[in-house]
């Protein structure tokens, strides 16, 4: 079986000028070269595609593949996420992980808990913000956490994102709209555990992989999983694995992000991240169905590491997920 991957390398981008922000959600060369030594190692064969403008020019000369194996994450607007999904749909090259409406919804945070909200999982309040009138209609009491609508890999988020009374909310909003160009999403702030959820599957098959929970080092930045704590993890955060059997507050994490899973409609793997109120009930706070795949550094790897899941074998469950729904 011939599977393509479809990728956006974050040194190509850096090489074009774009900036270490612009690209923080895009992929290392040792994710690919990981990624394609366990796709070889599974008994596949391996086509390096791209980004979505490469896709397009092998698709326009006829090349044609048994599987996508996607990873792109997309440069500009809402839907960026789905732009590889789509051209695939149009070809009707079946690839792994979320359709594209799934991936656009995920990307925009306040439709996503919309519907897990719809299907009954807690979820803090909040406000959008479009515009700096928008805070009119303020009804949630602060503390409150604000960020960027449509962005991941903690890009937007300070600690200034943390806000205790409407100057600092003010303020806040001010700041990422004109930087980021999209609205804010701001909402109830949450002070207990925090926790991301690894899923395997799709459906009814879906299932818990593991989960670690996020624990700041007194050197980080205090609060708040934040861009510089995510970008310098090694030394700013530790991952703890916590496990549902032996802790009620992760099962009920793990219980909540499969229920958000499921209605959300996302496929193969992912995860999902999780906050704790004050009295240590988990609330779904975002979902990653393109989730990182780098071996070492990734979460998603590191749950399955802990849980005694090679990489290999990760990235095989994958694939077998994605032929299911081809040759159900």
């Amino acid at each position: 079986m011939r599977i393509g991957i479809t990728y956006d390398l974050r040194d190509d981008y850096l090489a074009e000028g774009y900036s270490e922000t612009e690209t923080a959600e895009f992929d290392r060369a040792d994710t690919i070269d990981a990624l394609a030594t366990a796709l070889r190692e599974l008994g596949y064969e391996v086509d390096r595609i791209g980004r979505a403008k490469r896709l397009v020019e092998r698709l326009a000369r006829g090349d044609r593949w048994d599987l996508v194996f996607n990873i792109s994450e997309g440069l500009r607007g809402l839907c960026r996420e789905s732009q590889v999904p789509s051209l695939l749909d149009v070809y009707e090259i079946p690839y792994t992980f979320s359709d594209p409406l799934v991936l656009a919804v995920c990307l925009h945070k306040e439709l996503t808990k919309m519907v897990v909200s719809r299907a009954g999982v807690p979820t803090p309040a909040c406000l959008l913000v479009t515009q700096m009138e928008d805070l009119h209609a303020l009804q949630l009491d602060f503390p409150l956490f604000a960020k960027p609508v449509a962005e991941g890999t903690g890009k937007g988020v300070t600690p200034a994102s943390r806000v205790r009374n409407l100057d600092e909310l003010r303020s806040i909003c001010a700041s990422l709209l004109a930087e980021f160009q999209q609205p804010v999403l701001v909402e109830r702030y949450l002070p207990g555990r925090e926790f991301t959820v690894g899923i395997t599957g799709t459906g009814e098959a879906a299932k818990v992989l593991g989960t670690l929970e996020i624990v700041l080092r007194p050197q980080a930045e205090a609060g708040v999983y934040s861009y510089l704590n995510k970008e310098k993890c090694e030394e700013l955060v530790e991952y703890r694995h916590a496990s549902g059997e032996e802790d009620c507050e992760v099962r009920r994490a793990e219980e909540v992000a499969l229920r958000a899973w499921r209605a959300l409609g996302c496929r193969d793997a992912g995860r999902l991240d999780l906050r704790s109120d004050e009295q240590g009930d988990p609330h779904f706070i975002e979902a990653n169905p393109l989730a990182g795949l780098h071996p070492h550094h990734s979460d998603l790897p590191m749950i399955a590491t802990a849980v005694g899941v090679s990489y290999t074998e990760l990235i095989g469950r994958v694939v077998e997920s994605a032929l299911q729904r081809v040759n159900p």
